[in-house]
């Protein structure tokens, strides 16, 4: 079931004009099934996750400074009828400290969740609608995008028209 798209951002502007149009695809796609959408965003150091998610959260609308949560670990974002969370896992330790933050609690509501470093959690975390992996490439970025359900592949077939 996985489809994968690859494309160039040539730029930061290209990075957060990306990130809102995605979050404008996970948005109606949140409306019409109310579970979490689950977006992995795998890349090196620098390579722009924490920049699409800044792109992904003005897009609906937030006003206000978006930065990694890398010692936090979660930052929520409240919107009328939905949560954002913004995972940066990099700095866990051990996937088991998730179990200690309630980990689970965060996937059972009505919301959409960007993971940071989720291979630093694997079997902890639920399976990605949709994989996202940044690249370097010259001065651009490579984007790599992968669905791993239908829901992806929805969200993708959005993004992509």
């Amino acid at each position: 079931m996985i489809d994968v798209n690859k494309f160039t951002l040539s730029n930061e502007q290209a990075t957060l004009v990306f990130g809102k149009k995605l979050a404008l695809a996970c948005e109606t796609e949140l409306k019409k099934q109310k579970q979490a959408i689950i977006i992995y965003l795998l890349g090196d150091l620098g390579a722009g996750k924490t920049t699409l998610s800044r792109g992904f959260l003005h897009g609906l609308g937030y006003q206000g400074a978006v930065k990694s949560p890398t010692y936090t670990l979660v930052e929520p974002y409240q919107f009328d009828n939905f949560t954002i969370y913004h995972f940066d896992l990099y700095r866990l330790a051990t996937p088991e400290e998730l179990e200690f933050m309630g980990i689970r609690d965060y996937f059972s509501t009505r919301c959409i969740c960007l993971i940071e470093w989720p291979q630093c959690a694997q079997g902890f975390l639920p399976t990605a609608d949709l994989i996202i992996t940044l690249d370097y490439f010259d001065h651009q970025r490579q984007i790599s995008l992968a669905t791993a359900t239908e829901r992806g592949q929805r969200i993708m077939a959005d993004i992509m028209d």
